[in-house]
């Protein structure tokens, strides 16, 4: 099939359909709790969305991963989720024997029968809920949008985004605005805009095994089965001595009737991230949503070094990689494991997750130097956190965020959030992907982007002195 070199198309100008005071790529966590802060601090606020509700990873992804209320829109967020029926709690008595159990993707460094509570939120359920607190809040939200460019102005040291190019069932338009949030989790609104990044990858940790290559986090794909009766599986664990299932992967295996890749063995000692994110060696699950009910893992494999947040053929090949390996997971379940006989497809991810996406260059890089120094900012958007580091033994750290670290270079009219912040690889595990700090990210941003529309300033020139958690 030949490359094509260039094709012209008609006209250069396109409508612009919108003007607000703020916009907002992208509805995870981050940008919804964005939009829906700047709305309520009565900013005129427009919200592009790709999927079909808000959440990101947690909703359209699947994670679905409640916690404790951190304060803010999460609080409220997690507070609405449970009055709504949408939150599910497992724990010792609903599992027995799940903790400890190998196939527990969460708990299996627990003591066996020891306590433990999982809660999650139903995805769907929770997207229904965050599709109407931003209508309520007066948030024009355009779902099955996406974006496609934007139109930067120059300037004087630092650049500033005029417009940004979407498209839907309308067709490809602009919306104006004065401020704009990066919501997307991959920097994509920054890297378009002009702004500097680093790809996602890095070293691995000291003493591992680098072979030169920097390869991203892999991404991954999210599934559910429901149907699953757990205690038959637990019965097979012990009485076939098989707690890993390696005896009926064997036999499937003899059988032909699993690909190769399904099951990939762990890259010990190859660069990689101890024993996660590299594949799975059997079944990874976690209850959640229901009885019965379990979401697992299909991650790219490590050693493809897949780029789906910059390279439309690597996210292709996830996507169709990761479909295969659920297919192909399901059917061997069903067919080999006691207790998944009667057990289906529920749904499936509606795209592969970007662990490590592009790093926005901000005005201040939050590095594990300010983490180990305990560096702290006149700026810092938070009171100290203690977070643990798995890199470093889960050793517990005490830190601080600048907002500097949510202003990217080159661009005066950008607010980061969440993933996309300003940080450094190594620093991803601190809490730059959780659900509880993209949503404060998230409610920074908006707050931030609201006082800057009543000031009538840019982002960069705003004082920032109290931490607003």
């Amino acid at each position: 099939m030949g490359q094509a070199t260039s094709i012209d198309i008609p006209g250069g100008a396109i409508p612009v359909a919108y003007e607000a005071d703020v916009v907002v790529v992208g509805a995870g966590p981050g940008g919804f709790a964005a939009a829906l802060q700047a709305a309520r601090m009565g900013a005129d606020v427009i919200l592009v969305e790709k999927f079909d509700m808000p959440g990101g990873v947690h909703t359209s992804g699947l994670q679905g991963a409640a916690n404790e209320g951190v304060g803010g829109i999460h609080s409220e967020l997690m507070a609405r989720f449970a009055s709504e029926g949408h939150i599910y709690i497992a724990n010792e008595k609903t599992h027995p024997n799940w903790a400890g159990n190998p196939l527990s993707h969460y708990e299996r460094g627990k003591a066996v029968g020891s306590a433990f509570t999982r809660m999650t939120f139903n995805p769907e359920g929770a997207g229904c809920v965050m599709v109407d607190m931003l209508y309520e809040a007066g948030v024009n939200a355009l779902y099955g949008t996406a974006f496609i460019d934007c139109i930067v102005e120059p300037g004087t040291g630092n650049n500033s985004i005029r417009a940004v190019v979407v498209e839907n069932a309308d067709g490809r338009f602009a919306i104006g605005g004065r401020i704009f949030i990066e919501g997307s989790g991959t920097g994509q609104l920054a890297a378009r805009a002009g702004a500097p990044f680093v790809p996602g990858g890095g070293p691995q940790p000291e003493g591992a095994h680098w072979d030169g290559i920097k390869r991203p986090i892999p991404g991954g794909l999210l599934w559910t089965m429901s149907g699953v009766n757990f205690q038959n599986l637990v019965r097979h664990q012990e009485q076939a001595n098989d707690p890993l299932l390696e005896k009926v992967i064997a036999e499937a295996r003899a059988a032909d009737d699993l690909p190769d890749g399904l099951y990939r063995p762990r890259m010990d000692g190859k660069a990689v991230y101890g024993d996660s994110y590299i594949g799975h060696p059997t079944v990874d699950m976690s209850p959640m949503a229901a009885a019965g009910t379990y979401v697992l893992w299909q991650n790219a494999p490590y050693d493809m070094a897949l780029r789906m947040d910059s390279d439309g053929r690597d996210q292709a090949t996830a996507t169709r990689l990761l479909r295969g390996f659920v297919n192909a997971e399901a059917k061997f379940l069903k067919k080999y494991v006691p207790g998944f006989e009667d057990a289906s497809i529920a749904s499936v991810g509606r795209f592969v997750g970007v662990r490590d996406g592009r790093h926005p260059v901000g005005e201040h890089v939050f590095c594990l130097d300010d983490v180990r120094a305990g560096r702290q900012f006149r700026d810092a958007v938070t009171k100290p956190m203690t977070k643990t580091f798995f890199w470093d033994g889960y050793r517990p750290y005490t830190f601080e965020v600048s907002f500097k670290s949510f202003l990217p270079k080159l661009i005066d009219n950008l607010i980061l959030t969440g993933a996309s912040l300003s940080f450094t690889y190594e620093t991803i595990f601190m809490v730059m992907r959780n659900f509880p700090w993209c949503t404060q990210t998230g409610e920074i941003a908006g707050f931030a982007a609201a006082r800057c529309i009543a000031k009538k300033i840019r982002p960069k020139d705003l004082d920032w002195r109290e931490p607003y958690f």
